[in-house]
């Protein structure tokens, strides 16, 4: 059976942290991608976090204060301060818990271990698992042209990547149903390789050892674009659960 260790990290009972986020998902399932916020002030505003960048150009994964780009060739890159993002989610990573994991835990499995583990479902968790990994399964899109097209059916043309036996870091949030529309209700993550030259939106893994990080965040610090039409024409009346479903897995 997988083990499991739990324990809270020195001067971190109490931490109090806040995940700022750049746009919403139901805009960016709508076809929302031209670029709202620069990774220059995106950086000052976490250590942590995820996302895409402008015109759906790849994965974002913000990994000890550094950015990286995931492209559909698979490619990592380091994009410039001026690159923009349409979403993103970002925190000061200061987490309370620490937590061993081994045994070969697949992404489903270590998604009910980690609900296990925080005081209810209903808080938002800032989360990094990092360790070595017996399968790992990620995704990436390529950059969008106009007229964008809808999420759902921009990932019907990503590219799929096999990365095997491999060390890296997951970077994720657990948010709770309640932001359905605003954020991705449940989990959304991200992983980097150890050697940062792979990586992508998490699609399946199997873990054979980790450790995993909680952080319980009390603050989201939502920015919307300042372009008044940049939303103009998006129905946000319109239940997109299904295609946020499909587009995440």
């Amino acid at each position: 059976m997988p083990a499991v260790a739990l324990a809270l990290l020195t001067g971190c009972a109490a931490p109090r942290n806040s995940v700022t986020q750049i746009g919403v998902i139901d805009a960016l399932l709508a076809g929302a991608y031209d670029g709202q916020t620069k990774c220059g002030t995106l950086l000052r505003e976490g250590d942590t976090g995820l996302g895409t960048f402008d015109r759906l150009d790849g994965e974002m994964i913000l990994l000890d204060g550094q950015l990286y780009q995931v492209r559909a060739d698979g490619k990592v890159c380091s994009p410039t301060p001026e690159t923009t993002t349409p979403f993103a989610v970002v925190t000061q990573f200061r987490p309370a818990l620490s937590c061993e994991l081994n045994g070969g835990i697949t992404f489903r499995e270590f998604q009910k271990r980690m609900d296990a583990l925080l005081p209810n479902t209903n808080v938002v968790c800032a989360f990094r698992l990092t360790g070595t990994f017996r399968q790992m399964k990620t995704r990436s899109v390529p950059a969008q042209s106009k007229p964008y097209v809808p999420l759902l059916e921009a990932t019907r043309h990503q590219s799929v990547f096999e990365l095997g036996s491999c060390r890296g870091t997951v970077v994720g949030f657990r948010m709770p149903d309640f932001v359905k529309g605003i954020n991705v209700p449940g989990y959304h993550a991200h992983f980097l390789t150890a050697d940062r030259q792979a990586g992508g939106h998490v699609l399946e893994f199997t873990l054979e050892e980790g450790t995993l990080e909680l952080a319980i965040c009390s603050q989201i610090d939502l920015r919307l674009p300042t372009d008044g039409d940049s939303l103009k024409g998006i129905d946000f009346s319109r239940d997109r659960r299904m295609e946020l479903d499909k587009a995440e897995k």
